[in-house]
């Protein structure tokens, strides 16, 4: 069956080389093959990560990071591979790159370390598991966050205000990392108070005691699921702390549990009269400045 003029005219034209590149002839159809070729890998390497992540949700909680890393590494093994076959479509002689190479490695001792720095950290972390989508962490500089992403260069920090904050991965493995949810889902926390002295201890740690059960963040599953420890001696004040044993919930929304708590302590204290001292001073004369004050009166 012969060919029509048209389609073999347009073939010929597509096979045509466009542009020279180091020698090389680059025509439109190396370079609508190379596109394809990348277009596929990039489905491939969807549905290869969808795979991963429903494999992962048949499976333990704990084992669920360990499908994402794999899926992640999957993604970045099939482009670089996808790109170096397209290369080769093109007719880019991949020998001919050790130059660009050389080239890349000064780039990197002069500029990109950060960059180099960033994607490693990016690897430890995902093969560590350190570190794990849906944990809520807490980084040296305060900033607090549900993890909702790690990817190649960045991980990305969702606050309890909604806001996405795209954090280097180098901040984590260079840095002291709180991992408030790693391993147990139930952690103990210290919400501090004080009363006036003179107070009955029994009696504070039973309203305090009472204040907590009234809270549903308090882990009822803990042996001691909170104590009342007295402190500290302060200026005006005893100082307390109500430790408590608080779920996973509420360890991702540490400032509104603990505001939940002092709401609780506040009201229970002011039910059972105890009072909360707040800084007083008193002002004492000397006799010898009465003559001075009775004369600056006239």
């Amino acid at each position: 069956m012969r060919v029509p003029e048209a389609v073999e005219s347009s073939l010929a034209w597509l096979s045509q080389p466009w542009l020279t590149i180091g020698g090389v002839g680059v025509s439109p159809a190396s370079v609508l093959y190379a596109v394809a070729l990348l277009v596929v890998a990039a489905l491939l390497s969807r549905l290869v990560r969808r795979s991963l992540q429903k494999l992962g949700a048949r499976r333990a909680e704990e084992n669920r990071p360990f499908y994402y890393a794999i899926g992640r590494i999957a993604h970045y093994a099939i482009i670089a591979v996808a790109l170096f076959a397209s290369l080769q479509v093109v007719g880019v002689n991949l020998s001919s790159l050790a130059f660009a190479a050389g080239a890349i490695g000064v780039g990197v001792g002069l500029g990109l370390q950060s960059v180099v720095n960033n994607f490693v950290s990016g690897l430890i972390l995902l093969f560590e598991r350190t570190l794990k989508v849906g944990d809520f962490v807490e980084l040296e500089n305060g900033l607090q966050g549900t993890v909702r992403s790690i990817n190649v260069r960045s991980t990305v920090l969702t606050t309890n205000d909604n806001l996405d904050i795209v954090v280097p991965n180098s901040q984590f493995t260079g840095g002291v990392l709180t991992n408030w949810t790693m391993s147990d889902a139930s952690r103990r926390i210290h919400v501090p108070f004080g009363v006036a002295y003179g107070t009955d201890k029994d009696l504070v740690r039973r309203a305090v005691l009472e204040a907590a059960a009234r809270v549903d963040a308090t882990d009822a599953r803990a042996e001691r699921p909170a104590q009342v420890w007295l402190v500290g001696f302060g200026d005006s004040s005893l100082n307390f702390e109500l430790v408590v044993w608080v779920g996973r919930a509420a360890l991702q929304r540490p400032g509104n549990t603990r505001a939940r708590y002092n709401w609780e302590i506040e009201t229970s204290l002011r039910e059972h009269g105890i009072e909360i001292p707040f800084p007083q001073r008193d002002l004492h004369l000397r006799t010898g400045m009465r003559p001075l004050l009775a004369d600056m009166e006239r």
